[in-house]
């Protein structure tokens, strides 16, 4: 059954409401105050086809959940009981009366992620560049011109050695055959994990002819190390090598993602998985396509780096980097600009969740790319507020120091 509709202050005539007890120029209040709840509302409920049952619960929790999940980079249990802990996040997500006890499960999170899908985890991105134009944050000229880049989005898997891999089949296999009723002629219980030590000293040694003389011995059908459809863990088949050319990590597993930004501000108007390890270029149309629709702005310009060459996209102006042929003054200040995606891509990582994906499946891969761009443009809203407040302060505060003769 739908969501039920929330009627405030209903049943509660003598308590007095959060909003009586917060400061109301906190960043999370104003933030509450520019999204479009409704807009989410309307999206979630859609996804209910029967009128039965118990009523959900309410679309504006779950997707504020999920801000401040991906803005703060919680877990689904983490953020359930910081909700219970922090006012400002109940009054976030729409609750008119302090709470004592968690809205809900954690593992609800979990189902309504795959009830939504990704074209409506879509919506809640779109909310927040709706928001973002609301606020000032992001101007509707600055969304025609957009930076496009591609990282790793790597998957919650154990680095996939060969040996390792080939244990745990080794497990799962007389595991499963255990319940099924099948007696095997030999399980290797105590032989396979003895040829485990064995491989890892010998590749600690550098003696890689009798490693992969002990590989031999034991094996996952006809894999090779060097099969293209490789298999690198057991409970997410869909995780792929991907070389970045990156030094430090020349080999990352998990699946390539592509983000779209704003030229100016720094503001994701895009961010979808691109699973099958794609050329960059190919994923452009893609790209560019997601963000014109969710931004509601056709992209006039895409700045992005030497490796889309070879790629045209009708419609678009595509600005590479090292591009001298036509280049004015104007338009190579844009290409030097194009840098500015990496800390983006950084932070998105190191202060939001892009750095580990723990969701299962394409589908997982997809939701958590858009729900990082979603939690990164939250972080950039809540941080012009907290600055416009602080501002305020001064500009308040100054004046009355001044009078009595104190410095500010």
């Amino acid at each position: 059954m739908g969501p039920k509709p929330i009627i405030p202050g209903s049943g509660e005539l003598f308590r007095q409401t959060l909003r009586e007890q917060i400061n109301l120029k906190h960043p999370l209040v104003k933030l509450a105050d520019l999204i479009e709840w409704e807009r989410i509302d309307a999206v979630c409920s859609s996804r209910f086809k029967s009128g039965r049952g118990r009523p959900a619960t309410s679309p504006r929790l779950i997707a504020g959940l999920l801000y401040l999940q991906h803005a703060f980079d919680l877990s689904d249990d983490d953020v359930v009981w910081g909700w219970v802990e922090n006012p400002y996040w109940q009054v976030f997500t729409g609750e008119t009366y302090l709470q004592i006890e968690p809205p809900i499960d954690p593992s609800s999170l979990t189902r309504w992620r795959q009830r939504l899908g990704e074209e409506g985890i879509e919506e809640l991105l779109a909310v927040t560049i709706s928001a973002g134009q609301r606020s000032g944050a992001v101007r509707k000229s600055s969304l025609k011109t957009v930076i496009v880049d591609t990282t790793v989005m790597p998957k919650a898997v154990a680095h996939p050695t060969d040996s390792r891999l080939l244990e745990r089949s080794r497990e799962h296999l007389v595991k499963a055959a255990g319940e099924c009723g099948l007696k095997l002629r030999q399980n290797y219980n105590r032989e396979a994990p003895k040829l485990a030590l064995q491989i890892g000293r010998y590749a600690h040694a550098r003696q890689f002819k009798r490693m992969n003389k002990v590989l031999r011995t034991k094996q996952i059908l006809t894999q090779r190390t060097k099969d293209k459809n490789k298999l690198y863990a057991l409970h997410a088949p869909e995780v792929e090598c991907i070389s970045k050319g990156k030094a430090r990590t020349p080999y990352e597993f998990g699946v390539k993602v592509s983000i779209t930004t704003t030229l100016k501000e720094g503001f994701v108007v895009g961010a979808r998985s691109m699973p099958g390890n794609p050329y960059d270029g190919h994923t452009l149309p893609e790209a560019l396509e997601q963000a014109s629709i969710l931004s509601e702005t056709p992209i006039h310009t895409a700045v992005v780096d030497r490796g889309y060459r070879g790629v045209e996209v009708p419609g678009t102006r595509i600005l590479r980097s090292g591009q001298r042929r036509g280049i004015t003054k104007g338009l190579k200040a844009m290409i030097k600009r194009r840098s500015a995606i990496e800390p983006t891509i950084g932070h998105m990582k190191s202060d939001g969740k892009l750095d580990r994906n723990w969701l299962m499946g394409r589908l997982g891969d997809a939701i958590h790319a858009i729900l990082c761009g979603a939690g990164h443009n939250i972080r950039l809203l809540l941080r012009r507020l907290r600055l416009f407040y602080a501002l305020m302060l001064v500009w308040l505060v100054g004046p009355i120091n001044e009078k009595h003769g104190m410095a500010v």
